[in-house]
């Protein structure tokens, strides 16, 4: 039986705001194309909904759960245009869903879940239920856009088709909420420093999930944020670490692709807002890349080796999210070349990793260029990025817990002191003070000495002095002026030696030599 002159406004309980709605059969899932430029050459009563899917694991589910609450949508057109959609997946992973189903499995942070049967990740809820997925498979009838055009062709084809009646009434299912517990901290301002952009990810994850602060998105969810977060990589590797099994939100084929949209400019492309090499080296009709090798070039000393992403003229008003990396300075400071980028907007869990791998890639590159070019060596310092918002949206809270019980333990009990402010070696002198002097990283020329009988009184004096020690190094020097005073309290019973416990005389009262 057909039914006439149905019409439907799609509803759309989860993510709303993340929605163009019409009040068509057909949704339509344009991946990471821009879904306006769908949009605009439709009419809303030629779709039911158009939508984007970043991702496989964090997207399907959501989707699945807004289709099974509106039964009158009968068709689906999946957009697979571009090279993003292509490396993000979640298009060809909701392809497999309608083609060749799902299976019960766990994701991959422990929890039950169904798995769809596809090489590429992807979950849905285990709170729906097994038999109302298979109705949906059975329900929707599907299509594969390979362009744009083929999209709008197809959607604009099933318009004319007679209306069919809801091929079911509309099913909501309670979603599970995570509440994050929340340590006391500091709002703005935090730093974070590690030797390669893996772990100084864990660290920042870490950071962000034990004292961010829970806050509403424009994304129909909820992010945990820090506010002005710098973090510091001091030793990437040439080709990059990638750790073994991979933690990272990343691997190396999508890494390829993402340095190449960071180094190179693109034509403008329909679907596709900008890429980052596209802003640097074309947007404002200056390649900033070349103007930035050229100014350190012909002054190494220069403070004006800077690149802006930020179009004044258009990013204020974009309907779409504007660049998240707004700004990136260069600068040579004593033969080593640093890049400090400058983010407004971070997303740290799923963003970040491959954001500093770019900027390493576009800091190699402005390095070798400057060598190349004025045949000078010159030594590739740390990358440094600002984060002002720095933040884990809540679909990654779970992935994010998983990764801090996995891998930040054992990171943080490595030990290990390079601390730019220097060393401190500590004595006791003539059985009647504690001594200790201030030494120069690399050098170790004396630069300071302090002297006191109070453990207390000395790391008073210490801190006022060098207020940029990091945290484990104030911590050790702590419980070793502690042991320090302990045996210049008790001669008889105990003697000091920096780095090992506290040495029990052999016979308590005897005069120390």
């Amino acid at each position: 039986m057909t039914a006439t002159n149905l019409s439907y406004q799609y509803q759309a309980p989860y993510k709303p705001n993340q929605l163009i709605r019409g009040t068509g059969q057909t949704a339509v899932v344009t991946g990471w194309t821009v879904k306006q430029t769908v949009a605009k050459r439709l009419e809303p009563s030629e779709y039911a909904v158009i939508g984007q899917l970043y991702s496989p694991t964090r997207g399907i589910s959501v989707l699945i759960r807004n289709l099974l609450a509106n039964p009158h949508v009968h068709y689906l057109v999946i957009l697979n245009a571009t090279k993003e959609d292509e490396n993000a997946g979640g298009c060809t992973c909701l392809i497999d869903f309608f083609r060749h189903g799902f299976r019960s499995g766990h994701s991959d942070t422990g929890k039950a879940c169904w798995v769809i049967n596809s090489p590429i990740a992807g979950y849905i809820d285990s709170e729906i239920p097994a038999d109302r997925l298979e109705h949906l498979r059975q329900a929707i009838t599907w299509f594969e856009a390979p362009t744009i055009a083929a999209a709008v062709t197809q959607v604009k084809a099933l318009a004319t088709a007679p209306q069919q009646p809801p091929w079911g009434v509309p099913m909501l299912f309670p979603q599970l909420e995570i509440t994050p517990s929340i340590l006391p901290g500091p709002r703005y301002g935090h730093r974070i420093e590690g030797r390669t952009i893996a772990e100084t990810w864990v660290q920042i994850i870490y950071r962000i999930k034990t004292t961010g602060t829970i806050r509403p998105t424009a994304y129909d969810g909820q992010w945990q944020e820090l506010i002005d977060l710098m973090a510091i990589v001091t030793d990437e590797p040439p080709d990059f670490y990638i750790p073994e099994p991979n933690y990272l939100p990343c691997n190396r084929t999508f890494i390829q692709e993402y340095i190449a949209q960071m180094l190179d400019d693109a034509p403008p492309r329909e679907g596709v807002k900008y890429t980052y090499g596209q802003r640097l080296r074309s947007w404002f009709g200056q390649d900033q890349i070349e103007q930035v090798i050229t100014k350190l070039v012909a002054d190494r000393d220069s403070a004006r080796a800077v690149m802006s992403l930020w179009d004044v003229n258009n990013d204020h008003e974009a309907q779409e999210s504007p660049p998240c990396l707004n700004h990136i300075w260069v600068r040579i400071v004593e033969n080593e070349l640093s890049l400090t980028a400058t983010f407004r907007s971070n997303d740290m869990f799923s963003a970040w990793p491959v954001n500093a791998i770019g900027l390493r890639a576009l800091q190699q590159y402005i390095h070798h260029q400057i060598e190349t070019r004025s045949g000078q060596s010159l030594t590739l310092g740390p990358l440094i990025t600002i984060s002002q918002s720095a933040h884990i949206y809540d679909d990654c809270w779970e992935n994010a817990d998983r990764l801090i019980e996995q891998y930040y333990r054992p990171l943080v009990q490595e030990r290990y002191y390079d601390d730019a402010i220097g060393s401190f070696i500590i004595n006791i002198q003539d059985h009647q003070i504690i001594v200790v002097e201030h030494t120069t990283p690399g050098s170790g020329e004396v630069v300071k000495c302090y002297s006191g009988q109070s453990a207390k009184h000395l790391y008073r004096q210490m801190i006022t002095d060098c207020p940029a020690i990091a945290a484990n190094h104030a911590a050790y020097l702590g419980s070793e002026l502690q042991k320090a005073e302990m045996a210049l309290r008790h001669p008889d019973l105990f003697s000091y030696e920096q780095d090992r416990p506290l040495q029990l005389r052999e016979q308590a009262g005897a005069t120390p030599s």
